[in-house]
């Protein structure tokens, strides 16, 4: 007999479904920032184990850790002990492509207050960063150094495989010069070089923003291809490149700033450059795409995710035109643009 598939859920229970979310969420931020994968990275422990190097109430720890099963983050022996499952690993700090960080900064406090005040910015389209702290959220991180030490690496493991898929996905053999505007640390600026032998590239950002990048170029093996400029990409950018590399930067602005960034990109720009914006691409009308990631940017900085077609638009009203939109292997798209 063949296997019964499990009935769809009616419209009520997937909305209810939906709404609490939120439950999830503050489980696996809990798990994280009480450290539970890196006390159970030396093997099998009970909750009473690990209730008092975590501060915890062994039952309410046991209680939360049973749960904890439900969503395959644990698993229970018959003797009461909770052991990691594949899913959990990466919740070690110390585990190859640990997401400690990024869940203490995605589902974090200031995340959390930032998102309660999300309706009003739905109202009135002011960022609820802006709301709930009074000043952006790139000022309130500059002043905050160890939650803009988590977002960084936040950023690094959320767009982690980007670097390399960008590096094999465009031609950048013909290149001489490659400014990365906005590289921050240097990855994606470090993949691009390591994968083509013939260009020098010129790392620009606030100086404040590329304290390891240094290291990371090193580790990469191009240090010395690179020149680590300081400046303001509103105010100007590096003249003369070939290429000039902006990612995930665009989205993080409402239209006014972009366009200043992409103007003075443009002024920057020789005829023969190209400009590359590396972003997640909208799709159009009611296809799935990468709507939560929209919310995310209106929600916190202001800025939006954007169709092709908005990107063209955008483009065009900095003086540039969009050439293409190369894929990767990842979800983010190469929007390439010259000088019209």
């Amino acid at each position: 007999m063949s296997e019964q598939t499990a009935p769809p859920q009616p419209p009520q229970a997937r909305l209810a479904q939906m709404a609490t979310g939120f439950i999830l969420s503050r489980l696996v931020y809990t798990a994280a920032s009480l450290g539970i994968a890196d006390h159970l990275a030396s093997g099998p422990k009970s909750a009473a184990e690990v209730a008092a190097p975590t501060g915890c109430d062994a039952v309410s720890l046991g209680r939360f850790m049973r749960t904890l099963t439900n969503f395959g983050i644990l698993t229970l022996s018959d003797d009461g002990r909770f052991s990691l499952t594949p899913l959990g690993e990466p919740l070690r700090s110390d585990a190859a492509g640990s997401v400690r960080s990024s869940i203490l900064t995605m589902a974090g406090q200031w995340m959390w207050q930032a998102w309660e005040a999300f309706p009003s910015t739905v109202k009135t389209g002011a960022p609820a960063m802006d709301m709930v702290f009074g000043m952006p959220a790139f000022d309130w991180l500059a002043q905050h150094p160890d939650e803009a030490r988590r977002f960084s690496e936040t950023m690094v493991a959320v767009h982690g495989a980007e670097p390399p898929a960008v590096a094999a996905a465009y031609d950048f053999s013909s290149c001489r010069l490659i400014v990365d505007v906005g590289g921050a640390s240097g990855n994606l600026l470090g993949h691009v070089l390591a994968a083509h032998s013939q260009p020098r590239g010129v790392l620009f950002d606030l100086p404040q923003a590329m304290t390891d990048a240094s290291a990371r170029l090193q580790a990469l093996g191009v240090a010395d291809r690179v020149t680590i400029q300081g400046g303001d990409a509103f105010d100007s950018v590096p003249p003369g490149a070939d290429a000039y590399l902006l990612s995930h930067v665009i989205h993080d602005w409402n239209e006014d700033k972009c366009l200043i960034i992409l103007r003075n990109c443009r002024a920057a720009m020789t005829p023969t450059s190209r400009l590359l914006l590396i972003e997640l691409v909208l799709r159009e009308g009611n296809a799935p795409g990468f709507g939560r990631s929209d919310m995310v940017m209106m929600a916190l900085t202001g800025g939006a995710e954007r169709t092709a077609r908005e990107f063209a638009s955008l483009l065009a009203r900095a003086g540039l035109t969009m050439t293409r939109v190369l894929p990767t292997t990842t979800s983010a798209s190469i929007v390439e643009a010259q000088s019209a």
